[in-house]
């Protein structure tokens, strides 16, 4: 089964707030592993108020997030991307991620 049709095969009842993740979600983020280097996986858990999500995080500390159905899903993209994943409540986010973050906030004239 592929990717897709795993993402599909979410568990029934699970209720939150927020909707659960489709394939644009991983479009963007093969579109985002093929475009830039050095990027590693951090999975966010599940809450009440969101499904479980992935942030990617390049090299440069360029990040992105998006839904994902599950961690062990979140494992399997990232192992078919090439990219090592890792959980964020163990291991937190790099540094690079922050400065990047910083870096390239927009001003309340941006907005």
């Amino acid at each position: 089964m592929g990717l897709w049709g795993r993402l599909r095969g979410r568990a029934p009842g699970r209720g939150t707030l927020d909707r659960g993740s489709g394939r644009a979600d991983v479009t963007h983020l093969e579109q985002f592993v093929a475009s830039r280097r050095g990027v590693e996986g951090y999975v966010e858990p599940r809450t009440a108020v969101t499904e479980t999500t992935i942030v990617l995080v390049a090299a440069d500390g360029e990040w992105t997030r998006r839904r994902i159905d599950g961690p062990d899903t979140a494992r399997r993209l990232s192992r078919e991307l090439g990219i090592p994943v890792y959980d964020a409540q163990v291991t937190g986010y790099p540094q690079r991620m922050r400065d990047w973050s910083k870096d390239h906030r927009q001003g309340p004239a941006t907005r």
